[in-house]
């Protein structure tokens, strides 16, 4: 809880999760936070909604810690958020990134993802948010599935 918190407040200037919330998400059978480690150390965490009902999943939020930057970390995250959806039954993963956060625009794009829309002022700064997603085909059986 203590790392998590912690690279919540390092990686988002604002709308960051409270403890609360983000106990809450724990715990949550409608959702699924996933944490990374690479050389034994904490690397990053993605969190996943999901929706009693519908067949879309929501990638709420994905960090890497800055220590573990440019090691393919958020593509790990990405491919395991991917496989949580798929597993239930999910036919697309939507998002919303920061119209400035060019960096995960740029990830997100070469994961596959496709931008379809915008939320104006979606943000605590006024900031928009672009909105992007992913069909999540079934894997083809004996595929390796990648988990951090």
């Amino acid at each position: 809880m203590d790392a998590l918190m912690d690279l919540e407040h390092r990686m988002f200037a604002t709308d960051r999760l409270s403890p609360r919330s983000l106990r809450h998400l724990l715990h949550a059978p409608t959702a699924e936070v996933l944490v990374a480690e690479a050389d034994g150390r904490f690397a990053g965490t993605a969190i996943v909604l999901f929706r009693a009902g519908s067949r879309l999943a929501r990638l709420y939020s994905v960090a890497v810690a800055p220590h573990m930057g440019g090691r393919g970390i958020a593509s790990l995250l990405l491919d395991a958020a991917e496989d949580r959806a798929r597993a239930r039954k999910c036919r697309a993963i939507r998002l919303e990134v920061h119209e400035t956060n060019h960096r995960a625009i740029s990830r997100y794009h070469k994961s596959g993802y496709r931008e379809f829309g915008r939320y104006p002022t979606y943000y605590e700064d006024g900031g928009d948010a672009l909105r992007f997603e992913k069909p999540i085909a079934r894997k083809a059986p004996g595929s390796r599935v990648r988990n951090p």
